[in-house]
């Protein structure tokens, strides 16, 4: 498809009149709400049980254990078997938690937090199987031109809800308590699953019957190891978010740096998000193509440099820019990234492919809170955030180099990429 072709209105809008990508959006939507409030609300009824800051963090590391651990048999699973019917299961357990949750929280000073953690669990397991059947199914919905555009919507749609999700957690657990944001939240789970439940199950991808797992996941790590364009997009993002990510000390800058108090926290805390959405907004009708490789390089390059400015500013406003435009850089990666994933790699190995990024991706949010506290506590929080956006600029330099092939990548040409 020419370029011409790629930035039309009505392409953009051809993606849009598909009912099934309508019925996926949806559904992305509705669960990606959901999951935000839930997780919103038991941290808050968490912390109200315990009154301590360590339940919260273990909280989210009872979640990422299954989660991560999980994804590469979650990717062997996604590639053996009908993926629809993996969503529909998982979210299936999603409805179950949130209806559990309902039911526990009147009970849950008598309880405890036990339950909590189990059902937290169980969450994180069905996220270690839908996490890469997710992706691979939206690209067997999408017809391969259309792809590009889908998978803008989808991370706008996944976005705004990111965004929107915590603040209605918020409401509903102050206008109705936690069992009335858990009942919400699972009748959006229930909506979620039937929107899934409307798409047509697709052809499930060929493999070797009798293969075991073990070679299957390390057929799937060798593909992506061979393919430039995915293990350097990947290793961009879980560097550039290992070193450069600031959002854990964003209360530190708040609090001790910029002094601007919890209102100015929820500003910072906002900013990236902002940057992000517009920018995979302005993707829907104007998505990555010729010379995508490079635009990843430079974006980015651009969030290494809005660390290094927010690490030095002193100025509230100066400080909101940066992290506007380090979400603006951030979302436009992420689109390349998810294009790349959809387009580079075939249909039998997308599970897995999308199961090793989704360890990539856990691995930098979980792993880059704790070198950013870490970092702060031995350099300054100031000092770790602008030394890690020059460690940033650094790591893009060394993959630039030693990835040509990411480099040239040109998202126009929509044939399957294959390891020579």
């Amino acid at each position: 498809m020419s370029d011409a072709a790629l930035s039309s209105p009505a392409s953009s809008r051809a993606v849009l009149r598909l009912p099934e990508f309508r019925a996926m959006l949806l559904a992305t939507v509705c669960s990606t709400l959901a999951g935000r409030a839930v997780a919103l609300t038991v941290a808050y009824q968490l912390y109200q049980l315990t009154k301590s800051p360590l339940t919260l963090g273990i909280l989210g590391l009872v979640e990422a254990i299954p989660a991560l651990s999980l994804a590469l048999l979650g990717g062997v699973v996604a590639d053996r078997n009908d993926r629809r019917r993996i969503l529909l299961i998982t979210t299936g357990v999603e409805v179950a938690c949130s209806l559990l949750f309902f039911l526990y929280a009147p009970h849950a000073p008598a309880l405890g937090y036990g339950p909590i953690l189990a059902l937290i669990f169980l969450l994180g397991t069905a996220r270690g199987f839908s996490d890469p059947a997710l992706p691979a199914f939206e690209a067997q919905v999408v017809p391969r031109e259309l792809l590009l555009r889908a998978s803008a919507w989808q991370s706008s749609a996944w976005q705004a809800a990111a965004i929107a999700g915590p603040a209605l957690g918020g409401v509903l657990y102050a206008a109705v308590g936690a069992r009335g944001s858990y009942l919400f939240a699972a009748g959006l789970y229930g909506l979620a699953l039937a929107c899934l439940a409307s798409v047509k199950a697709k052809p499930r991808p060929a493999f070797t019957p009798g293969e075991p797992v073990w070679r299957s996941v390390k057929e799937g790590l060798a593909f992506v190891v061979q393919r430039q364009v995915l293990v350097g997009s990947m290793a961009l993002d879980l560097f550039s978010v290992l070193f450069g990510g600031a959002v854990a000390l964003l209360p530190v800058f708040a609090s001790d740096i910029l002094r601007v108090g919890p209102q100015g926290l929820g500003v910072l805390v906002a900013a990236p998000s902002i940057g992000a959405l517009a920018v995979m907004l302005y993707a829907t009708r104007h998505p990555p193509g010729q010379g995508a490789g490079r635009t990843l390089l430079l974006a980015v390059a651009g969030f290494g440099v809005c660390m290094l400015v927010f690490g030095l500013s002193r100025h509230f406003y100066l400080s909101v820019a940066a992290l506007v435009a380090a979400g603006l850089f951030d979302g436009i990666s992420m689109v390349v990234r998810k294009a790349t994933l959809r387009l580079k790699a075939p249909d039998h190995m997308r599970g897995r492919v999308s199961a090793v990024s989704s360890m990539f991706i856990g691995a930098s949010n979980e792993l880059g809170a704790f070198e950013s506290g870490l970092a702060a506590s031995w350099l300054g929080t100031a000092r770790s955030v602008w030394l890690g956006g020059i460690v940033t600029l650094l790591v893009v330099g060394v993959t630039a180099y030693l990835a040509p092939e990411l480099r040239a990548m040109d998202l126009t040409d929509i044939a399957e990429d294959r390891p020579g």
